[in-house]
């Protein structure tokens, strides 16, 4: 099992599966079929039952109980995609054996170095051994390490009957960094009383907490003329857009946020003089600052078109997921379940509420309460990420102990 996770994770980060938010389709891109294809013939290797890969490309597959009586139907779910804001092809995953606490050089003719200066937090895992990217891609952690524990785990109890288990469902889903992860999972289908996302960061990360959030597109439309003869002629969207952005408190963007600091996030801005194009992301674990968070961008927008006419800022204010805490606290034996698991196995366990969102946002709305769990990786969606063999070692023995602990009732 151990050697598993590490050389399953390896060849599934090495499968580009990079979603794509500009696209109509589910999935977002063909390519992540691939991975889709591959974990089902694995599944069926495995022998497990109601294996599917759905026209959107969500996979699902139940592990029959081994035990008499009936206890809660549980599943385990991550996503197969990963992040459109960083490479997710040609990964290849670099083994650092025995950290030493040093710099580790991802790439030297790029001079690109994972540091402890940088990322103190490297030194927790001094004689561990590390999974990091070669400097030119990301790693793929997210999520792909949780795909890797969950399948090691399931293998593992199939290779050992003797191990009691009720039913067990598991799902890997598409998109889920584009905020789509969850749109066709057909949760009467799945057919779990409780879920569990593998979708967190360091090892013992407990999470039940995520942010509410909502997504701002604009567009501004400017007057271009020579430059000349601007005056009293021109309308810059460009300046407008950065206007408006200064409209918005500073002290509130993510750079400048931690914990349950909510925070507006400036995601792309893009255009010329006759039309700009932004986006913002709008963040808040409570829902009534959420809410006046959303309510001042409007009105941001508002006092702009006041000042510059009417339709010049053209905006889809929309709401993306909410803070599942409100769904998991009425049962929430499901983190206490999983507290314990840890502590039994000997890990940590750090709840904490989720600066973002998982799936398991999503789907405690949709009627399936979905906690998250740690992966084990660190800084995520880019060049510096890394994963400790270890961490994802112990996710896999949470994931069995949970089962044994539901499996007694």
């Amino acid at each position: 099992m151990i050697s598993k996770v590490h050389d399953r994770f390896i060849r599934y980060a090495k499968i580009d599966t990079q979603s794509d938010p500009n696209s109509e389709t589910c999935p977002s891109s063909k390519k992540q079929l691939h991975l889709a294809k591959e974990l089902v013939k694995e599944l069926n290797g495995f022998g497990l039952k109601d294996i599917s890969l759905d026209k959107n490309g969500y996979v699902m597959a139940t592990l029959p109980s081994n035990i008499d009586g009936e206890v809660p139907v549980i599943g385990f779910i991550s996503h197969m995609d990963t992040a459109p804001d960083a490479s997710g092809k040609g990964v290849e995953p670099q083994l650092r054996e025995n950290y030493d606490g040093k710099d580790i050089i991802l790439n030297k003719e790029k001079n690109i170095i994972l540091s402890p200066n940088d990322f103190p937090e490297l030194l927790n895992y001094v004689g561990q051994d590390l999974l990091t990217t070669d400097g030119t891609t990301l790693l793929g952690a997210d999520d792909k390490a949780g795909i890797a524990e969950i399948m090691c785990a399931i293998e593992y109890l199939v290779e050992n009957p003797e191990l009691p288990h009720g039913i067990i469902k598991i799902g890997f889903t598409p998109d889920e960094e584009i905020g789509r992860g969850a749109d066709h999972f057909d949760v009467e289908k799945f057919g779990a009383n409780f879920a569990y996302t593998m979708d967190g960061g360091e090892i013992g990360e407990l999470e039940y907490e995520n942010f509410n959030a909502s997504m701002a597109t604009i567009k501004i439309h400017g007057r271009n003329v020579h430059p000349g003869t601007a005056k009293n002629q021109m309308i810059n969207s460009l300046m407008i857009g950065m206007e408006l952005n200064a409209l918005l408190p500073v002290n509130q963007r993510p750079e400048h946020t931690e914990k349950y600091e909510g925070f507006f996030m400036l995601m792309s801005f893009n255009g010329s003089v006759e039309e700009t194009s932004m986006m913002y992301i709008i963040r808040d674990h409570d829902m009534n600052k959420f809410k006046k968070k959303n309510e001042l961008m409007l009105k941001a927008v508002e006092y702009m078109n006041t000042k510059y006419g009417e339709n010049t800022i053209e905006m889809e204010l929309k709401d993306q997921y909410y803070n599942m805490k409100e769904k998991i606290e009425p049962v929430k034996h499901i983190v206490d379940r999983v507290e314990r698991a840890m502590i039994e196995v000997g890990v940590e366990p750090k709840i904490k509420a989720i600066r973002g969102g998982t799936d398991g946002s999503r789907l405690s709305y949709m009627g399936l309460p979905t906690p998250n769990i740690f992966t084990g990786g660190h800084n995520f969606h880019g060049k510096y990420e890394y994963i400790p063999i270890q961490s994802m070692e112990k996710a896999v023995t949470v994931i069995l102990k949970l089962i044994e602990i539901y499996a007694k009732g």
